[in-house]
């Protein structure tokens, strides 16, 4: 079955509104001939004249007084449908569930803040955050989550990206620790100790250990854990040292002083190492969403009042 050429649809609209070939084809820029040869497919499509002489001029037949209405409505309706956008967000009624894949430190640092800012503006939404095991792009690409937030991976080159908050590891000790409140700590009283490193695949050296081989040092993992609450959970309890995100500590205690929280000590690595971009990803599907754009907007707000843009 072949579907109809919906381009009729528009002549059938002007023809029935003018009730006229000649007025139709001076409105949409036809000559006579060529309207009088769309009327001829429009009446071998309908099974009906629709337009019939009448003395000098034409009068619509039965079939066409009834169309002429719903024709009119379905050519607005297209046409408002390919119109861009102009609908206005009412955040005040805006009901509506967004997903955000982050890993826990994210949720850890800025959950309580984001969900309190998204609920003061629009109270009718929520913000569902699901778990991030790996980085996969089918996640945003099947519509499964509204955003992706974390570090940039192979995410392919029609998912739009923006830059959150720039990051960095930090090394943390547990209240009373041997190194807890000691300015200037060196790499040899960093490797000094053993550390749990937190790793989703279970990864015993990064760049740290990178960095420290090039001064001839070398750490010695104890333990590794899969994520970063779970690393400060095992610090807690013991003299192994923690690697972790420094946004990661945001809203880790409330006693800050000289890098001191309520249950930590934290301090800035030795060697030098990468920084960290943090991003917020999605689908090209919600780039012009109102709803989604003000999501996006409030993430990127609400994470550069903690920390710092990106260079």
């Amino acid at each position: 079955m072949t579907d109809p050429d919906l381009n009729l649809l528009i002549a059938l609209d002007v023809l029935l509104a003018e009730g006229s070939v000649v007025a139709a084809a001076r409105r949409l820029g036809l000559s006579t001939s060529a309207m009088s040869r769309t009327l001829s497919r429009l009446r071998h499509v309908t099974g009906d004249p629709l337009l019939v002489r009448a003395g000098r001029g034409m009068v619509l037949t039965p079939h066409a007084e009834q169309i002429r209405a719903g024709t009119q409505h379905v050519v607005a309706e297209a046409r408002s449908m390919l119109r861009p956008s102009s609908a206005a967000l009412n955040l005040s009624t805006l009901t509506r569930t967004f997903t955000l894949r982050t890993n826990e430190g994210f949720v850890e640092a800025f959950g309580a803040v984001l969900i309190a800012a998204a609920a003061a503006e629009a109270p009718g939404v929520c913000l569902r955050f699901a778990p991030k095991a790996e980085k996969d792009a089918h996640y945003l690409r099947e519509g499964l989550v509204d955003l992706e937030i974390g570090v940039l991976g192979e995410m392919g080159p029609e998912i739009r990206l923006q830059a959150l908050f720039r990051d960095r590891f930090v090394a943390v000790v547990r209240k009373g620790h041997p190194l807890d409140g000691q300015a200037d700590i060196s790499a040899r009283q960093y490797t000094a100790y053993a550390h749990v490193v937190a790793s989703r695949r279970g990864s015993l050296t990064g760049p740290v250990d990178d960095a420290l081989a090039e001064s001839g040092l070398q750490r010695r993992i104890a333990a590794v854990v899969p994520s970063f609450p779970a690393a400060l959970k095992v610090a807690q309890a013991s003299d192994l040292l923690a690697l972790v995100p420094a946004s990661f500590l945001i809203n880790q205690g409330e006693n800050r002083e000289q890098g001191r929280l309520a249950t930590f000590f934290a301090f800035e690595l030795p060697i030098k190492t990468p920084g960290i971009t943090v991003s917020q990803m999605w689908h090209p599907r919600f780039e012009v969403d109102p709803a989604h754009r003000w999501l996006r907007q409030l993430v990127l707000k609400i994470c550069r009042q903690q920390l710092p843009a990106p260079e």
